[in-house]
């Protein structure tokens, strides 16, 4: 039985495309913006990256990124604020939700928040025409190694996966932090492409290792044009998952821009932190 929550109203933000450190200071400005007493207004981000970037886990190790592969591609790098591993931004929606600790969509642990949001991703996959689950449970050695630098090459607990093969492959990935009395998780939809393509901006030991990665992350995770059979655009994509997001969790979604104290915050945290050699290539 879903969850009944009281009726809420929250910002609808879609920023435009932007490289790596721009797009983690935005969401870090949110955050700020949410502590208590700050007068922000919980939101729902949708995003994209532009050039394709790299982003590590918090406590990532930097040595993980081919900075010359990175280089030669034109790919960006970025460390996220929040934990796992490492994803490949391109040809993807990416959302973020920002919001109180109190707020009763997010209240209680990780997992559960983690579970009270699923559902608006699941319900806004199934206006795209997808079934997927976000109620699985994984094992140690499903999820394989923990040294594995890639997000998508394993599943982790309550992320949204579909039934394509022997084994459920990871459809959307998400991660979350707690920060100064408010929750920040992101995630990313893959649209298209080949979802193989992180491994080569990734350091490896050799080639043969090279490869290997690249086959596990084609048999563990897909991205939506691939499961759907056609073509998804950011857009199609990005309302979609914004009415799921409505309808499961009982929300009122205004569209509305940055405030001018969210923009000069995440001017300043792009140009003192999100850009910065010291923040992301920091040992953890």
């Amino acid at each position: 039985m879903s969850a009944v929550y009281p009726p809420a109203t929250w910002r609808l933000l879609r920023t435009p495309f932007s490289d790596g450190p721009r797009n983690m200071a935005i969401d870090e400005a949110i955050l700020l913006a949410n502590k208590p007493g700050a007068g922000g207004t919980p939101t729902l981000r949708f995003f994209g990256w532009a050039p394709p970037c790299l982003s590590l886990g918090y406590a990532q190790p930097s040595s993980d990124a081919d900075r010359a592969r990175l280089a030669a591609r034109g790919w960006g790098l970025v460390r996220r604020p929040t934990g796992g591993r490492a994803i490949l931004h391109t040809d993807e929606l990416t959302y973020s939700v920002i919001a109180p600790m109190d707020e009763p969509r997010v209240v209680g642990g990780v997992i559960e928040s983690y579970q009270r949001l699923s559902a608006g991703l699941t319900q806004g996959l199934q206006r795209l025409g997808l079934s997927a689950r976000a109620d699985q449970q994984y094992s140690a050695a499903e999820q394989g190694p923990a040294k594995g630098p890639v997000c998508f090459e394993v599943p982790s607990n309550y992320e949204i996966t579909v039934g394509l093969g022997e084994h459920p492959r990871k459809l959307l990935g998400s991660a979350q932090v707690r920060r100064h009395g408010v929750v920040l998780q992101h995630g990313t939809l893959p649209l298209g492409g080949d979802i193989t393509r992180i491994v080569e901006a990734l350091a490896f030991a050799d080639e043969a290792a090279r490869r290997t990665a690249a086959a596990r992350v084609a048999q563990r995770a897909a991205t939506l044009g691939e499961v759907l059979g056609r073509e998804v655009t950011w857009g199609e994509a990005a309302a979609a998952m914004a009415a799921g997001f409505s309808a499961a969790l009982n929300l009122t979604l205004v569209p509305g821009p940055l405030t001018p104290a969210e923009a000069a915050a995440a001017e300043q945290l792009y140009t003192e932190k999100y850009s910065t050699t010291a923040w992301n290539e920091r040992v953890p």
